[in-house]
């Protein structure tokens, strides 16, 4: 049984460092971002929680496969980092062909939440699938 939980302590590092990857993401998205978020989805709306949950997956995608392939903690902390840089660069991109995006979220325009989700998902599986 000992040999089974030798790696225990690794495995603890790793899920605790790309968690607090995924928390320091998710802080500096929605400081970055001009809607309010947390305000939105509290008040229900639908669309701002689509783009975030879209956001998120788009950024867990590619720190998962980083955790998957990388040498060291490090490792880890430098490709989630890259992750990020390319979610907020994508979010910047759709904002500009989508010039009203933050009025487009606030009026719960679910059609456009959907489109910015699956777009950043997208990109994600796309540095995921780099990252290997």
């Amino acid at each position: 049984m000992h040999d089974y939980l030798a790696t225990l302590p690794t495995f603890l590092l790793y899920l605790g460092l790309s968690i607090a990857l995924l928390g320091a993401f998710m802080a500096l998205y929605i400081v970055i971002t001009p809607q309010h978020e947390w305000r939105l989805i509290h008040q229900g709306n639908i669309s701002a929680s689509i783009v975030l949950t879209g956001t998120l997956l788009g950024f867990a995608l590619p720190v998962a496969s980083a955790m998957a392939h990388s040498v060291s903690l490090l490792d880890l902390a430098l490709w989630g980092a890259v992750a990020g840089v390319v979610q907020l660069l994508t979010y910047l991109a759709l904002r500009l062909l989508i010039p009203d995006l933050r009025q487009q979220i606030e009026a719960d325009c679910v059609s456009v939440a959907v489109l910015l989700a699956g777009l950043t998902l997208a990109v994600g599986l796309l540095n995921a699938a780099a990252m290997t």
